[in-house]
């Protein structure tokens, strides 16, 4: 059976003082629980990972266990595959990402919350933001100019919010080639 490649996006961890984990721990936490071409992405909590296991689910149970065991904190996190990655950036909206006036993040969702529900929870302010549903994230464009007045940070206080952790674009393409060339 192949490996197949994954990206863990984990929620909470090295922001603000709080749950601070070395990338060289994450790494061998990963690797502890049998992963290959284990690589780490920025301090922000971004896994990608290969594995024979097709369960995402199952991935998702083992990652949150272990983590919270090994680092001693409420782990939570969103497992993506690289399939599903390579179509989160090719259904991004027209023009995402590519004009200097907006800031653009993307919304991953932890299942079973669908892309349609979040979305039928999230506010926009007209004029500042933008959202679009894709089938496994929303996309969230920003105008820079009124950033202080977007919505996405409402969005962290909406109980909605502990089914999602957000990546901006950069992040979000670097990880699908991080996908694409490992293993």
């Amino acid at each position: 059976m192949p490996e197949n490649r994954y990206v863990a996006l984990l929620r909470g961890i090295n922001v603000g003082g709080r749950n601070i984990i070395k990338m060289t721990d994450l790494r061998a936490c990963f690797e502890d629980l049998g992963f290959t071409a284990v690589e780490t992405y920025i301090q922000s909590g971004n896994v990608v990972f290969s594995s024979r296991s097709g369960r995402k689910a199952q991935l998702t149970k083992t990652i949150e266990k272990s983590l919270s065991y090994a680092f001693l904190y409420d782990s939570c996190v969103v497992v993506v595959s690289g399939l599903e990655l390579q179509q989160v950036v090719a259904q991004a909206p027209d023009g995402f990402g590519r004009s200097a006036s907006y800031r653009y993040d993307v919304v991953f969702l932890k299942e079973p919350l669908t892309a349609q529900k979040a979305l039928e929870q999230v506010s926009t302010k007209p004029g500042v933001d933008t959202i679009h549903a894709g089938d496994h994230a929303l996309y969230f464009r920003r105008l820079s100019s009124k950033a202080a007045q977007s919505h996405l940070p409402k969005l962290t206080q909406q109980p909605v919010y502990k089914s999602m952790t957000i990546r901006n674009w950069n992040t979000t393409t670097k990880l699908q080639e991080m996908t694409s060339s490992g293993a």
